[in-house]
């Protein structure tokens, strides 16, 4: 498969496991400065070297400026600093679970909105993104034990990941969920989920794990993207409102926004097409905006744009 092609889930990234524990003991050992000292140089490596993942960003980057004015150089200097911000990103995750992260700055929009969920008995459905530090809402789980978070992930290190956080925090709500696809069987475990008040977070950004993924296209930054349909027609079962989360640094003052979607979803069998890309649009323009107002913490690095043989969206689960 050519290099540039390759899907997202087979890429080695630098949140696998085995680098994530290094880099929180670099930092418990060494200090937040001294960790910087020692990042730069690899990073400048990394970068120098990893031809893929440079032109990701650097497309991404040029995208950005182009669409909102960001003045952030999509030259080599751009990218050191958009994979620097992905490193410090990791390191807040891990002093997050770690209970080191001073979580008191940390400013949330629509909270109101989960709390009238959590006061009805009934969950909801939030689809998140790779933008920022989504572990500052999944974090809620370990303040709040009255919420109950079930993330889906499409990654093989999800087992590892979860017996990681279980460690750092043990008392924590957070349950990581391995798919690769949702199956009936799975969609009934979350309806139960959902039904008894918990939260089934989802992201919306990437595609699926699968060799013709259920996508639907949406304009992104300018051009042409894939986005998953799974969050709107799984939502479509669960009869339960859909909110989009996003968790970013804005003027370095770190901030989870909460914005409702769809209250309830009900998919016709004509138009269903045209009901989940409209959908995935505002889900898309909400990016949009975010990406622009934290340029550097947008963390897909790979051909977010490319398009490979794509299943028409009127599949099932």
């Amino acid at each position: 498969m050519d290099q540039k092609k390759r899907h997202w889930a087979s890429l080695n990234e630098v949140s696998f496991v085995a680098g994530m524990r290094l880099l929180f003991w670099i930092y418990r050992v060494c200090g937040r400065w001294p960790f910087r000292l020692i990042l730069y140089p690899v990073l400048f490596w990394y970068v120098l070297t990893q031809s893929r993942a440079r032109s990701a960003s650097t497309h991404y980057l040029q995208r950005l400026s182009a669409y909102s004015g960001s003045k952030i150089a999509s030259n080599f200097l751009g990218v050191l600093r958009h994979f620097a911000s992905f490193a410090e990103t990791i390191l807040d995750k891990m002093l997050l679970w770690g209970g080191l992260y001073n979580t008191q700055p940390v400013e949330y929009y629509g909270q109101e909105q989960i709390h009238q969920c959590l006061l009805s008995g009934r969950g909801a459905l939030i689809i998140c993104t790779h933008l920022g530090n989504v572990e500052l809402s999944r974090v809620l789980a370990r303040d709040y034990p009255e919420i109950k978070l079930t993330v889906l992930v499409h990654t093989k290190h999800a087992q590892a990941f979860n017996r990681m956080m279980e460690q750092l925090s043990p008392h924590s709500g957070l349950d990581l969920l391995q798919v690769s696809e949702i199956s009936a069987g799975t969609a009934m475990l979350l309806e139960e989920r959902i039904a008894a008040g918990g939260f089934v977070v989802i992201a919306g950004d990437r595609i699926p794990v699968a060799p013709h993924p259920r996508v639907t296209k949406v304009n992104f930054l300018g051009h042409t993207a894939a986005l998953p349909i799974g969050p709107y027609v799984l939502a479509s079962v669960l009869q339960c409102p859909i909110y989009l989360m996003f968790s970013l640094p804005i003027q370095r003052v770190p901030q989870v926004h909460f914005e409702l979607l769809c209250e309830t979803l009900r998919l016709p069998r004509k138009g269903r097409d045209v009901v989940i890309s409209e959908l995935a649009s505002r889900f898309a323009a909400r990016l949009e905006h975010y990406c622009a107002l934290a340029p550097l913490q947008w963390f897909n690095f790979y051909d977010f744009w490319h398009l490979p043989q794509l299943e028409q969206p009127h599949a099932t689960l």
